[in-house]
Order: C-alpha cells, then sequence, then structure tokens
C-alpha cells in the first residue's frame, strides 16, 4: 500500500538534480507507488497541540529544466501522513532545533521521521562525533587561545573549524608559523558564541575525504571526495572531485563501531566522513553523497533507504496491541 511522505525540504526549484539525494529519495518513494508532499521549514504551523503544514502535492521526473510539478497548497496535518523526511540542509541554528522540538511533537502512533528529530537535535555534526574519540584525530574543543596556541604547538599543522558551520564553510588550514590565527579567533568570536573545533591536520586529505553512508548503522557505499590543487577542503561544491572508491577494513571498523548508537537512536540515513584512518564528522541532519555513489559504483542506495523506512513502519504496526 502506497504511503503518504511529506518531505520538509528547503525550495525544490533549485536543487542539482545529478546530485541531491532527497531527489533521489523522492524519485524512489514515487516509484513504490507513495505519494509525496512537499514543504518548506517555515511552513510549519502548531495549533491547539497539532501541527500543521502548508505545503503542495509533489511530482518528481528526472529532467533537467522540469524536475518537479506542484499540485495547489494545502494544509497538511501531519499526524495523519506516514512518514516525514526532514531534509532541510543547515546550518544548524535555533530554527533548525525549533523544527526538532515541532516535529517530536507529534503522536507517538503518528508519522515516522527520518531522521528521529530528537536524535538529530542531540547530533550535531561535530559534536555527536566526540562521543567516538578513539575514532578521531587528535582533537580540541575550546575558546580558550592559549589552549588553542599549546594544541598548535604541539601537532604544527592544523585545522580550525567552526561548530555549526556546514559544507567547508569556515574551515581554515594553518601551518606551522602562520601569521594568521589572532585574526581567525578574533573572525570565530565576532560571529559566535561556541568553540572553535580544532583538529591535527591530516596530511592523507591530499588522497581524499571519504564520505560513507550507513542505513541501518551497515555501510551500504562510499564516494572519496579529492579537493583540488591548492585546497584543503574536499567539499564537491567547492570543486572536490569524487572518485570511485572502496571501503578499508579500517573503515568498516568505525562503520561497525557506531552502527548500533545509529540504529538505537533512530539515525536511519547517516553519512560519516573519514581522511585516512580517522572519522572526522557524522552527519545526520541532510546526508548527501548517494547519487555521486549511484554513478560511480552502479550502487543505488535509495531502495535500501526506503527498505528501511518501510521494516520501521512494519516492525512498528506489529507491535501496536490488536
Amino acid at each position: 500500500m502506497g504511503l503518504a511522505v511529506a518531505i520538509q525540504m528547503d525550495p525544490i526549484d533549485t536543487i542539482n538534480i545529478d546530485a541531491d539525494s532527497t531527489f533521489a529519495l523522492a524519485l524512489e518513494a514515487q516509484k513504490r507507488g507513495h505519494a509525496l508532499f512537499h514543504y518548506l521549514p517555515d511552513a510549519l504551523t502548531l495549533r491547539d497541540g497539532r501541527l500543521y503544514a502548508r505545503g503542495r502535492p509533489l511530482e518528481v521526473f528526472r529532467r533537467h529544466g522540469d524536475h518537479h510539478r506542484f499540485g495547489a497548497f494545502e494544509l497538511l496535518d501531519l499526524a495523519g501522513v506516514d512518514v516525514v523526511l526532514m531534509r532541510q540542509d543547515p546550518p544548524f541554528d535555533m530554527a533548525y532545533i525549533t523544527a526538532t522540538h515541532l516535529l517530536e511533537l507529534l503522536p507517538e502512533n503518528g508519522p515516522l521521521v527520518v531522521n528521529d528529530p530528537a536524535a538529530v537535535r542531540n547530533a550535531p555534526e561535530k559534536l555527536f562525533v566526540l562521543r567516538f574519540k578513539e575514532l578521531m584525530p587528535p582533537t580540541l574543543l575550546t575558546r580558550d587561545r592559549d589552549e588553542i596556541r599549546a594544541f598548535w604547538r604541539e601537532h604544527g599543522d592544523i585545522v580550525l573549524k567552526p561548530l555549526f558551520g556546514n559544507g567547508g564553510a569556515g574551515v581554515f588550514r594553518l601551518r606551522e608559523g602562520d601569521e594568521n590565527l589572532t585574526a581567525l579567533l578574533e573572525m570565530y568570536e565576532s560571529i559566535q558564541r561556541e568553540p572553535v573545533m580544532v583538529q591535527r591536520y591530516l596530511p592523507e586529505i591530499r588522497r581524499g575525504d571519504k564520505r560513507i553512508i550507513l542505513v541501518e548503522g551497515e555501510p551500504v557505499g562510499g564516494v572519496l571526495r579529492v579537493p583540488p590543487e591548492g585546497e584543503a577542503r574536499a567539499n564537491l561544491h567547492v570543486g572536490g572531485q569524487a572518485v570511485k572508491t572502496e571501503l578499508t577494513a579500517r573503515e568498516r571498523e568505525i562503520c561497525a563501531a557506531i552502527g548500533p548508537t545509529l540504529r538505537a537512536q533512530g539515525l536511519v540515513f547517516v553519512g560519516i566522513d573519514v581522511i585516512g584512518d580517522w572519522m572526522t564528522e557524522i552527519n545526520v541532519t541532510s546526508p548527501t553523497g548517494i547519487q555521486e555513489i549511484a554513478r560511480l559504483d552502479g550502487v543505488d542506495v535509495a531502495p535500501n533507504i526506503w527498505h528501511a523506512i518501510e521494516a520501521r513502519l512494519a516492525a512498528r504496526a506489529n507491535r501496536r496491541p490488536a
């Protein structure tokens, strides 16, 4: 039986249909006979304890310049749909956090929200990964300039990252003797009150930053993102090149270590970033990479994700009293 699927995402008009993971998920859902609805994150309304969204029925097509069709706007009672895909992009700001709180108010017998909103709220990319410190490179989290300078003296070559940035924005590499540290810290302090993440620079980044997709805690594929010459970041939107890859024994060890936690917390669709032997981030908000994996490896991850969603729905239905 077809499901009613509400997709909470940014405007679909401007997405890149050759790269967008949400578009691939929508195509697969439509192929399975599920009815799609689209709404923007700011379209959520809580009234008398019920959560609504002003959205539209959606059809999707793999056609450049004509990849979607909307129906008329309607007020969706989200308690009445089967699945809510929370797929808006970061930044992970208070608006994002508020959306997780609202979705968490849906009734227990209401829709399955993917990923679980409480788990998403508690798993910012650069903070959630700290639970697995043995899998990470040397890492410092602080606003204390003296601590940062001491860490820099110890490791010589470091990377600074804002805690709640995304897509590589605000990430800087500092080699030994660089004179920009104070200016960078002043810049961070002027725009945020959070600590800065500082990590030992991993020279293996020149060979690539691997995005690995996990579904229900199990690795289903990966793509290597190789940075362009003169760039310390491998993100595809800043010029990184997607390259076919295979998972190493160390990467499978990392996945096995974090998989049970992901499953237990309702994090169905997750992307982790690995450089060399070290995990640097766990992405649970709006993971990407499934279209690149399909193109390079011929592994279509979207069906795996929908199998997992449908299995969770079936298991929940079986637990309900007759």
